[in-house]
């Protein structure tokens, strides 16, 4: 939530036709080589979804009578497949219900047409269907990553509570940063920001280290098309990007972990990670710089606690961070107010089923008018 509009923008660089914005969710048209790069290149999707059939269905007896009676046949008795469902309906109260009726129609339906039935493996399917209804609208789609798009492959430890990395390079894309200049997470945690920041510095995709997707199960997957897209995105990685890039942590343990990411995801040779608290970690001093990081939201923290904390959050942003663009996502609206320094922009988001409000603040010496003049 909250990233339509950057996952478009996104969709419309990569070449999408037709684009429609919808709630969590971007509709556009294009041929194979877009879905192989979309599921590649795009860094704020989860999913990819190719749609197979709407309908429209006032009551169980029909959802199952017409999923049965589609041309199910591509799924073949030695593959498997598992039905993923969002249901958001009157009718349908209960998602494992809907996926369970969908499954049942395309298992009865592939058993009286060829004699065999295919098995499911909710774990690690051939084939994902993806049903989503609302109301008495369904939609059928063929799931075409496989596992989320979050999961990048780099981040094989991690602290409590990591960020999502769609939702980190959604942040770093909402700020308007284009990999260059000076850019610093205080508080990095296993690294995910920075490492988001700098896959975006050096133009790797976000899909780069993966090595299976759900659209190489499916009959038709086209491995030489693939290989060239591949190949392309490959030799289009920057290697020494004009991009300083900074991870501080007042844990070893986080730092090691961020390190141990950041080799995974290639971007290790372009990120200096340090083991300080914020009120110790000295930024680097510029004309202009970034800053965006996640703070603890206080779950573990008593209430005079976490406002103190980000009160000394905000005296520290005060002290150290002239010609600072900062940036910080947050879900605890009170202890925001002990910062101390006045929001010139705040966006919503999700994180997981928290949301939250990404306040940015612009740390400048004089006047707002010379510093724009500058």
């Amino acid at each position: 939530m909250g990233l339509e509009d950057v996952l478009a923008e996104e969709v419309r660089v990569l070449g999408g036709k037709k684009i429609s914005i919808g709630v969590r969710s971007v509709s556009y048209s294009g041929d194979d080589t877009l879905l192989y790069k979309s599921n590649l290149h795009l860094r704020t999707a989860l999913k990819i979804l190719k749609p197979i059939k709407a309908f429209v269905s006032r009551s169980q007896d029909s959802l199952y009578d017409q999923v049965k009676a589609m041309d199910w046949s591509f799924i073949s008795s030695d593959r498997t497949f598992a039905v993923e469902s969002a249901v958001n309906s009157r009718i349908f109260k209960h998602s494992k219900y809907a996926s369970l009726l969908v499954k049942d129609a395309i298992v009865d339906s592939l058993r009286e047409r060829f004699g065999k039935r295919p098995n499911v493996d909710i774990t690690s399917p051939d084939f994902r269907i993806h049903l989503h209804i609302d109301n008495d609208n369904v939609e059928l789609s063929l799931d075409s990553s496989g596992e989320s798009l979050h999961k990048r492959r780099y981040r094989v430890r991690q602290n409590i509570a990591p960020l999502n990395e769609v939702l980190a390079a959604g942040l770093i894309l909402t700020t308007g940063w284009d990999g260059k200049g000076i850019f610093t997470d205080p508080m990095c945690g296993s690294g995910t920001i920075p490492i988001e920041a700098a896959m975006i510095a050096k133009n790797i995709p976000p899909g780069f280290i993966r090595n299976e997707f759900g659209f190489m199960n499916w009959d038709d997957f086209n491995p030489e098309l693939w290989g060239a897209i591949y190949d392309d995105a490959e030799s289009k990685i920057v290697n020494s990007p004009d991009a300083q890039i900074h991870g501080s942590d007042f844990s070893r343990k986080s730092i090691e972990i961020s390190v141990g990411n950041a080799t995974l995801a290639k971007v290790d040779n372009l990120i200096n990670f340090s083991t300080l608290d914020i009120a110790k970690y000295e930024p680097p001093v510029a004309d202009s710089a970034l800053t965006v990081f996640n703070p603890p939201y206080g779950e573990r923290m008593s209430v005079s606690d976490i406002k103190n904390f980000y009160k000394a959050v905000g005296d520290r942003l005060k002290e150290a961070y002239t010609n600072y663009d900062v940036w910080i996502l947050s879900s605890n609206k009170d202890a925001m107010k002990s910062i101390g320094l006045r929001t010139s922009k705040r966006l919503t988001f999700k994180n997981g089923p928290l949301e939250v409000k990404f306040h940015k603040y612009e740390l400048y010496k004089g006047s707002k008018k010379k510093k724009n003049i500058s």
